[in-house]
């Protein structure tokens, strides 16, 4: 779909003349584009984004939830002596004051400062990167330990519940309406072996014996901005699934994504496996700013929370295969199929590299 970006820079307090904007970055959820203002300063650019009201079903309660979070992150960076115009992002008011503009169509749009100087990767191109994406994670959860209430709003209800998408998979193993379960009885067999583990996590934090967080939800490598010169992850992007939650979550999912050796949809099996050496790296780096502020529960369930989440990961995916591929798209037969078996070999390779993974969380403990 077209959009009329003009008419969304007008609506900004953005003071200056629209010269171009530009489709922008890898994204699948929203709309994202660069645009160069040209202003008495010379020219700026600012990243504008059309938030998916589909998924995300309360837009203002997202942006309310985001508007919180920068200003308090700007605030502690300020505090230490940074520079939040590159260290955070940076909400653009609307001309009406809001932190957001909803056009004519009903769409929600959204404009950050452009930060120069830094760039994102798709694929790791430096292995110190790992380290230092890993200790910005860990530095953007420090930070928000001590966001003041109210509590953030959930934009996606139950996202983190591992036991909720158990009984999403045995609904859909029950009805199978595709008429797939035949094809992947190995993949629910693998998943009725490990049911024990589903609820561990959500356990503690219903005893209380881990604490409620905030969490970021989507930690991929590509969620956080390098800086061009000295290889430092300085901004933590993509703040839409930024909410309540258990910050093991994350450390999972930066594990998910950061120490496999292959593609989330990788068909030959025999590639996938769990990189050890970046697990180590990720780990020192997450620990290295996160370590003070975690309870010993937390730092205990850190190895567990890569296996968990990925498991849990795999879980979805088998859960929309099931399904009929309602959720993920996919791009070939069997699509989500192949994703699940992925995530499955890398919770098996996880299993017999936990004492050593442990062995790692207790070195940087």
């Amino acid at each position: 779909m077209k959009h009329d970006l003009a008419d969304v820079v007008a609506n900004f307090q953005i003071d200056g003349t629209l010269i171009e904007a530009m489709p922008y970055g890898s994204g699948h959820i929203n709309d994202t584009y660069a645009s160069r203002i040209q202003t008495s300063d010379g020219p700026v650019r600012f990243i504008h984004q059309r938030i998916n009201h589909l998924i995300f079903t309360e837009p203002e309660k997202l942006m309310e939830n985001i508007q919180r979070v920068t200003v308090h992150l700007g605030k502690k960076i300020t505090e230490a002596g940074g520079n939040p115009d590159r260290e955070t992002l940076t909400l653009i008011d609307a001309v009406d004051g809001n932190c957001f503009y909803r056009d004519s169509e009903g769409n929600y749009w959204r404009t950050y400062k452009f930060i120069e100087g830094a760039k994102t990767y798709d694929v790791v191109e430096k292995e110190e990167h790992v380290y230092n994406a890993a200790f910005a994670f860990g530095e953007f959860q420090k930070m928000l330990s001590d966001l003041p209430a109210p509590r953030l709003h959930e934009t996606i209800p139950q996202f983190g519940d591992s036991p909720w998408r158990l009984r999403q998979f045995q609904d859909a193993l029950a009805k199978d309406v595709a008429n797939r379960a035949a094809g992947c009885k190995a993949e629910i067999d693998f998943v009725l072996a490990r049911q024990d583990i589903v609820p561990v996590l959500m356990d503690l934090l219903e005893q209380k014996k881990v604490p409620e967080r905030i969490t970021h939800y989507d930690t991929k490598f590509n969620n956080v901005m390098i800086d061009d010169e000295t290889g430092k992850g300085i901004c933590v992007i993509d703040l839409d699934t930024v909410m309540p939650g258990i910050v093991n979550y994350d450390f999972g999912d930066s594990c998910r994504f950061g120490i496999a050796t292959a593609t989330e949809d990788e068909t030959d099996l025999s590639k996938v496996g769990v990189n050890l050496d970046r697990f180590d790296r990720l780990s020192g780096g997450y620990l290295a700013s996160a370590r003070e502020f975690l309870t010993d529960t937390e730092i205990d369930h850190l190895a567990f929370s890569a296996k968990l989440i990925t498991f849990t990961i795999g879980l979805r995916f088998i859960t929309d295969h099931l399904a009929g591929d309602v959720y993920f798209k996919t791009h070939r037969e069997n699509h989500n199929l192949d994703r699940c078996r992925t995530q499955f070999k890398m919770v098996s390779e996880m299993e017999k590299m936990a004492e050593q993974m442990d062995a790692i969380i207790a070195k940087y403990r």
